[in-house]
């Protein structure tokens, strides 16, 4: 659930020496926030370093980890690309209950090494190698609580206190899985043909930690930016 995603609907609404690349909005504003953060997403793809915001696409995630319903699962230097598609469908920021939403669609490929072992729903698994996986239209929707601090330039600063994501995919996800069973295609294919044949059960249960781990990335980005830029340039009065 996409580091840039979050991050433009967060970061909505600068104007300032720091991020200039941002326009301001008043607050409740959503036309004016969706606008302001469909012109200042090339910036924050390409990164921008003198903030300690890195590229987020490719995004790279070095693990992902998930024990649950009898599937263990891990991911290793995952490479992941696709936020360039990223379409916003709602943002919305309230800066005197200090809440603010997001909700984009994507297509995302990711692709790294897996290890699986256990059973996936109905299916024992086992396997490690290459994996790729293939998501269309998956709509995220991330919920952040904001709180005030004081940075060291002693002005007020925003800093995200707590947050919370959901997902759907829309029209699929397919999955590509080498070295299952050590390479026994005979065991492997029904397997790969069950998780593609049922993409949205499988996704259910394995794609709660692939969005957290990618949000993670996004309030690293998120928060970067908050510290660079005091909060009285973050919205307008």
């Amino acid at each position: 659930m996409f580091r840039v995603l979050c991050l433009l609907g967060f970061a909505w609404s600068v104007r300032s020496a720091s991020a200039p690349f941002i326009t301001p909005c008043k607050n409740g504003d959503s036309a004016c926030l969706l606008s302001s953060a469909k012109a200042a997403m090339p910036y924050f793809i390409s990164g921008v370093p003198e903030l300690g915001i890195r590229p987020m696409d490719p995004m790279r995630i070095d693990l992902i980890k998930s024990e649950q319903g009898g599937l263990n699962l891990v991911f290793k230097d995952t490479v992941m690309t696709g936020l360039k598609s990223c379409v916003f469908q709602n943002i919305k920021m309230d800066a005197v209950k200090m809440k603010q939403s997001i909700t984009v669609k994507c297509n995302l490929v990711l692709k790294g090494d897996y290890k699986l072992s256990g059973q996936l729903l109905i299916l024992p698994v086992q396997g490690d190698g290459k994996y790729t996986i293939d998501i269309r239209d998956i709509v995220i929707k991330v919920s952040g609580e904001l709180s005030n601090v004081t940075g060291p330039d002693g002005k007020t600063h925003w800093h995200i206190a707590k947050w919370k994501d959901s997902y759907n995919v829309l029209t699929g996800t397919t999955f590509a899985f080498q070295n299952l069973f050590n390479g026994n295609k005979i065991l492997a294919a029904p397997v790969v043909e069950f998780a593609n044949s049922n993409w949205k059960d499988v996704m259910q249960e394995i794609a709660p930690p692939i969005v957290k781990a990618i949000i993670a990335q996004i309030i690293d980005g998120v928060e970067a930016l908050y510290k660079a830029v005091p909060a009285e340039e973050l919205a307008l009065a």
